[in-house]
């Protein structure tokens, strides 16, 4: 295992880029710097390819995501397309001075990362991806999130610190799809107790601030997930040549239901992504935070074993 030679204070800055304003969290000096980009479109993690971070990690569970008021982010959904969230990162790589970077994305930052290691590889010096982001229709959670208005209605019935623990805290292996007639927040349980790895401050500091900027902007990267469709007509079939090391749970909700665990495994993905290594841990959907030491080594050992090469 290893540990940052000292412990840096964490900087948080605005950067104008793409037509929008993100809000980048940064750690360390060169050569040891690591930088997580909140903006309205994407989470992701650089790190320098001269200078990796001995552990690439900023302080646990304190996000800052963006207010619609104080970011002014873009109400329309077709403000989120994959194209914007590739273009938000070149131009924070641009404003950084890095020509190449070290990649980490979770969740919807995983989708960016997929994308700008496809449109752009020679930006990325090394890929790391956590977590699947899975797409379906009738009855699935997005099919309820696509629908402008609908999800914002039903998440107002609670407070916001309940609809994060119902949203954030779900464990189950199932495919996310509530019954008929019922929408996904109430079909989600609140859990009575919280897992080791978030505490309840942890969860208010979300609660505060999608208060501030409401759900709008992160549902509308499912509101833009048809245009998507569309517009990556001319990549279809495209291969990710950058090396890539691909970590999911095995109990991520999904991961066997909806044949995500045998396309990961099978040759399909192995010929679309050619330089790609497969990791499943034991674990759900936050596998970067329920298996913290272990990811976190996952992501140092690819990165230095590939630096090295």
């Amino acid at each position: 295992m290893m540990s940052m030679p000292f412990e840096y204070e964490v900087n948080h800055s605005r950067v104008r880029t793409n037509g929008i304003w993100m809000h980048v969290t940064e750690k360390g000096k060169a050569p040891t710097w690591c930088s997580s980009s909140t903006a309205s479109r994407d989470l992701v993690r650089l790190a320098p390819p001269d200078g990796l971070p001995r552990r690439p990690r900023l302080p646990r569970r304190r996000p800052r995501p963006p207010g619609l008021r104080r970011l002014r982010l873009p109400l329309s959904p077709t403000a989120y397309t994959i194209l914007h969230l590739v273009g938000d990162l070149v131009g924070l790589l641009d404003h950084l001075g890095h020509r190449q970077a070290f990649v980490v994305g979770h969740d919807w930052g995983a989708v960016a990362g997929w994308f700008l290691s496809l449109f752009r590889p020679d930006l990325i010096s090394r890929y790391q991806n956590a977590r699947i982001v899975q797409a379906a229709r009738d009855g699935f959670f997005i099919t309820q999130f696509q629908k402008p208005g609908r999800a914002e209605q039903a998440f107002a019935r609670y407070d916001y610190l309940t609809v994060m623990k119902k949203l954030l805290l779900h464990n189950k292996r199932e495919i996310l799809i509530a019954p008929p007639g019922m929408e996904i927040i109430d079909f989600l349980e609140t859990p009575a107790t919280l897992p080791s790895w978030i505490t309840e401050e942890d969860l208010q500091v979300y609660a505060d601030k999608f208060q501030e900027s409401g759900f709008t902007g992160p549902l509308n990267y499912f509101r833009a997930m048809d245009l998507n469709w569309e517009l990556l007509g001319p990549w279809d079939g495209a291969k990710i040549t950058v090396p890539t090391k691909f970590i999911v749970g095995n109990k991520e909700h999904g991961f066997e239901a909806a044949g995500a665990k045998d396309y990961i495994q099978g040759n399909i993905f192995k010929n679309l992504v050619p330089n790609v290594e497969v990791v499943i841990l034991d674990g759900h959907r936050f596998i970067h935070e329920e298996r913290a030491q272990q990811v976190c080594d996952e992501i140092l050992n690819f990165f230095h074993k590939l630096s090295v090469e």
